[in-house]
């Protein structure tokens, strides 16, 4: 992973983990210890999510842009795949409240949209090779 997708993967991880932390009180004191368990599993579930959604578009960025583009699409389509799964096989459960792992997982969702956005935009990058030699433009 270069320097840049480890910022922003930090940007985002820890102002979700936060807005987590804040998720699993509350929802402890409006729906007891099954709330504060599906506002825990709901926020674990978006960190692991777009966690690797973010490590396998850093390093299929290495290889090409078309690849990027790859692993961003992949990942989504297992992403959802996968929710889709604990939906139907969670559905039911009395573990956890789906209640407070539903909002749990919105609000994680957004805030870590918004922080990876944000990081994106501070990331200084450049996005033209400064040294690239261009063919007709002399030997300088």
């Amino acid at each position: 992973m270069q320097a840049n997708d480890v910022r922003v993967l930090k940007s985002a991880a820890l102002p979700t983990l936060a807005v987590g932390a804040v998720a699993v009180v509350v929802s402890f004191f409006l729906a007891g210890g099954k709330g504060a368990i599906g506002a825990a599993v709901g926020i674990l579930l978006v960190g692991v999510f777009f966690s690797i959604s973010v490590v396998a578009v850093s390093y299929a960025a290495k290889v090409s842009p078309q690849m990027m583009a790859i692993a961003a699409m992949v990942s989504y389509l297992v992403k959802v795949v996968v929710i889709m799964v604990m939906l139907r096989t969670f559905g039911d459960t009395t573990a956890w409240n789906p209640r407070a792992f539903a909002w749990a997982v919105v609000v994680g969702t957004i805030v870590w949209t918004a922080a990876e956005v944000r990081a994106f935009i501070k990331t200084k990058m450049l996005y033209v090779d400064p040294d690239a030699k261009v063919p007709g433009h002399g030997d300088s």
